[in-house]
């Protein structure tokens, strides 16, 4: 209970700054300790073993939240199963003009158009190189500068840069706040890219001495043919997973007035439809045997549960602690296995894509 009104007034005040000043002031309290651990419960039935690491349990920080890497291990100790630093670039770049971030609390959602601001590869190196042998999963969301002349060479060149730090490597191609990033999902595009990655994700398996794998970030936008060809391609070239999905740029049905037209990518709750109709289609067309991480306004163990049973293997949040709070993800695994006892579930595996062909037929 004290701790509860403790988030309840820490959330307040964040909510008095604006929403980057807040997001700064929040890693900021995770780096010196002023947020207190709050480790999920351990249970059999989450745990999972995916590309030889094991998940504790299901629920992931998404990238954006630490995108230079300030805080993975505070991160993990709020209870989540694994978290994901970046997206990082080879250079450093300022990413778009500010404000470039904005809560729609009444649909409690935000809008952002950072555009891959971070400090670059070499910065968060010398961290990886720091935390060297701790545990906790550990992802790297790579991307690409807004200004490179080959967009392609920039994600090689963050495998290439974090193979030996790296639990796993997300490519994101599915920014809307990068000119033309999105265009790298088109079929030629995307093969040539997939070709690269995975090339050089393949040189540095045995000087790292394990197979460190390769996941897809897609858009919720997508349209059903493009969808065809990415997961095509995904399969073709043997990527190891995918995340669906990012933001979205659609502005169907908000009600946070004129704050609701800012220009960038819609993530939280208003995401959650889209985002879980383009999961189960994905669910569709790769088969049963991907791994596949859910992403999309998941803010409660019902949510997540959903996407569970829309196709998820995994799940991240990120914009739903701006509403909820610091420690939802332990509140989502104890919901989780409160609903395994409640319906004598004995892994979260055996729900997985029963409601896929449901949420695939489903119009966002």
């Amino acid at each position: 209970m004290i701790l509860s009104l403790i988030d309840q007034f820490g959330l307040a005040a964040l909510h008095k700054l604006d929403a980057e000043t807040a997001h700064g002031v929040t890693i900021k309290a995770l780096k010196s300790g002023l947020l207190p651990a709050c480790d999920s419960p351990r249970d059999a039935r989450l745990k999972q073993t995916l590309w030889d690491l094991d998940f504790e349990n299901p629920v992931g920080m998404a990238a954006g939240f630490d995108k230079d890497g300030d805080v993975p291990d505070e991160v993990l100790r709020l209870g989540f199963g694994f978290t994901e630093i970046g997206s990082v670039t080879p250079l450093p770049q300022a990413g778009n003009p500010k404000p470039r971030v904005f809560r729609l609390a009444a649909d409690e959602g935000v809008i952002n158009r950072f555009g891959f601001n971070n400090k670059g590869h070499q910065a968060l190196l010398a961290k990886l190189q720091a935390r060297a042998g701790r545990p906790g999963i550990v992802g790297i969301n790579v991307g690409a500068n807004k200004d490179a002349s080959d967009r392609i060479a920039d994600y090689v060149k963050g495998i290439e840069t974090f193979a030996d730090h790296a639990s796993y490597f997300t490519v994101n191609i599915s920014s809307p706040n990068t000119p033309g990033l999105r265009d790298l999902q088109a079929r030629a595009s995307l093969e040539e890219l997939l070709s690269g990655v995975m090339a050089a994700r393949d040189a540095a398996t045995n000087r790292v001495g394990r197979m460190v794998p390769v996941l897809l970030k897609i858009a919720p936008d997508v349209d059903e043919v493009t969808l065809d060809d990415v997961c095509e391609v995904v399969l073709a070239k043997k990527v190891d997973g995918m995340i669906v999905s990012n933001t979205t740029i659609s502005r169907e049905g908000l009600r946070s007035g004129a704050v609701a037209n800012e220009t960038g990518g819609l993530s939280g709750r208003p995401v959650f439809l889209k985002s879980t109709i383009m999961l189960a289609k994905t669910r569709k067309r790769v088969g049963p045997d991907l791994p596949l991480i859910g992403v999309g306004g998941i803010d409660s163990a019902e949510t997540a549960w959903t996407k569970i049973t829309a196709g998820a293997d995994l799940l991240q949040l990120y914009s739903s602690m701006v509403y909820k709070g610091p420690r939802l993800a332990n509140t989502i695994v104890k919901g989780l296995i409160a609903r395994l006892d409640r319906e004598g579930i004995a892994s979260l595996r055996e729900v997985r894509d029963t409601e896929m062909s449901a949420w695939a037929s489903a119009n966002p």
